[in-house]
């Protein structure tokens, strides 16, 4: 047949060989089990995730920094901050390159943080994590001053890779904020930076939990009020 390509016997002996240790490399990638520990990654380093005004400048290269790590599901990012910036956390590249989630009604895209701008740096700092829970690419930034702190080199982008997959604890999150509240840190999670992520109970709320926990209270308080409300109005009945 005219098409069919004949290969010398030497490389049709190298294309079986290449055919059989292809999925040997697969197996042998990093699975679920030799994966490594999950992680918590101190955004910028040292630098922090801040905005100078006067200098106007992020503390850091971002994108450099990225580009040195690896980020796989489960891990954590760490921003250590204030309230002169925010974290917008989105899979949307159109709402990356745009430095503002305004019109951005996905659910792919989080804000956390404060954002009030003005990068006087005396601001109490803050500490904000963000766990990694979806594979492929993660865009960060902030919004704030209208998006120019993005436009000023407040932004990354990095690939999530499988790793060992999504802790339990990660599985079924609380929706992260879409309004500005500051994400507390996860309880039983430890955030060195550099060490591993101690997933507990808790361990993936980052914020969700701010705004779900006090929906719970809200409407604790609700029930507790009715309850008195009932007890004053049998109260009546019976004078």
């Amino acid at each position: 047949m005219a098409g069919l390509l004949r290969l010398p016997a030497a490389a049709a002996a190298v294309a079986v060989l290449v055919a059989v240790a292809l999925p040997a490399a697969r197996a042998g990638s990093p699975a679920a089990d030799d994966a490594p520990e999950y992680r918590n990654h101190t955004v910028g380093g040292a630098d922090g995730w801040f905005f100078d005004a006067k200098a106007n400048a992020s503390s850091g290269n971002y994108s450099g920094w990225a580009n040195g790590e690896t980020f796989y599901l489960g891990d954590y990012l760490i921003f250590k901050t204030n309230a002169n910036s925010s974290v917008v956390h989105t899979t949307n590249a159109t709402t990356y390159d745009l430095c503002d989630p305004t019109d951005d009604l996905g659910p792919a895209t989080y804000i956390y943080g404060g954002g009030g701008g003005g990068g006087g740096g005396l601001e109490q700092n803050n500490t904000i994590p963000v766990p990694l829970v979806q594979e492929g690419a993660n865009y960060f930034f902030s919004d704030a001053d209208d998006g120019a702190q993005c436009q000023k080199g407040m932004r990354f982008e990095i690939k999530v890779e499988h790793g060992r997959g999504l802790p339990p604890s990660l599985k079924n999150p609380p929706p992260a904020p879409k309004e500005r509240v500051l994400a507390p840190p996860p309880a039983g999670t430890a955030f060195s930076g550099t060490g591993g992520v101690e997933p507990g109970d808790g361990a993936g709320d980052n914020g969700g939990a701010g705004r779900s926990g006090a929906g719970r209270a809200a409407a604790a308080g609700g029930r507790l009020l009715g309850a008195a409300v009932a007890v004053a109005l049998a109260a009546l009945v019976a004078a």
